[in-house]
């Protein structure tokens, strides 16, 4: 276990493109986080906490579920960590969320609920946005992953983060994963395009493509060919680290 230099409490000081910066790596899971390290949901959190007017979040896969072993049985459970505090930004700051899903054959179906639970927050509530989307690339048939979008990545308005763990409980829990945090200071004072402002840029290219679908006609698309992924036996996965197998 090697001690940790900077962190969310003492991040690095930096110049990123001629503008004062400061940076922090995070990691998962418990026991790859010595001594002042920050985890990789802790970091995830507080860029979150930390957004005054927009966080902008594009991943492969999202699913607050976190699956553990308990008295040699497979148990799933309700995994909050991050859902929560996006609901806390949503309703309680007023900070607009936009969240972009790469949609693909391993989407799960779980997936639809839990992003329209999120989106039923702003029903009847002045000042409160959140939308989601779904990504979707027409898959290769060698590498089904191939024409995926496989961002990890999330960017507010003073903060960014880049991680290599797909939003899932379960892939936090157990998963090796290192995240970066980048916060840019003075950015107004500066006139160079920031790092924030490249990726923000990034993800509204993102946002706006004909491939980014809105919530309802993805769930009608995941139902066209739903029967045929399970007649197909899709959901039977033999593979016991594969977090989308049959709940």
């Amino acid at each position: 276990r090697i001690t940790a230099l900077y962190g969310k409490h003492q991040a690095l000081e930096l110049q990123l493109n001629a503008t004062p910066a400061a940076a922090y790596v995070s990691t998962s899971p418990d026991l790859f986080c010595p001594k002042d390290r920050t985890r990789d949901v802790d970091a995830i959190s507080q860029v979150i906490q930390s957004a005054k007017t927009f966080i902008f979040i594009s991943v492969m896969d999202y699913l607050p579920l976190v699956r553990r072993s308990f008295r040699r049985t497979s148990v799933t459970r309700y995994w909050s960590t991050i859902d929560e505090v996006i609901r806390e930004a949503v309703v309680l700051r007023g900070v607009k969320v936009h969240l972009l899903i790469s949609f693909w054959r391993k989407t799960h179906p779980l997936t639809f609920n839990f992003v329209t639970s999120l989106k039923s927050l702003c029903m009847q509530l002045h000042n409160c946005s959140l939308e989601v989307k779904f990504f979707s690339h027409k898959e290769q048939k060698d590498d089904f992953q191939l024409g995926l979008n496989h961002n990890k990545y999330m960017v507010t308005d003073n903060a960014v983060y880049i991680g290599n763990n797909d939003w899932v409980g379960s892939d936090f829990d157990r998963d090796a994963g290192v995240g970066l945090v980048m916060k840019m200071k003075d950015s107004h004072q500066n006139r160079r395009v920031t790092v924030l402002e490249q990726i923000k840029a990034a993800f509204v290219r993102d946002w706006k493509s004909h491939h980014a679908k809105n919530l309802q006609k993805s769930k009608d698309q995941q139902g066209k060919r739903g029967s045929l992924q399970w007649s197909k036996g899709f959901w039977d996965l033999t593979e016991e680290n594969d977090w989308n197998q049959s709940l």
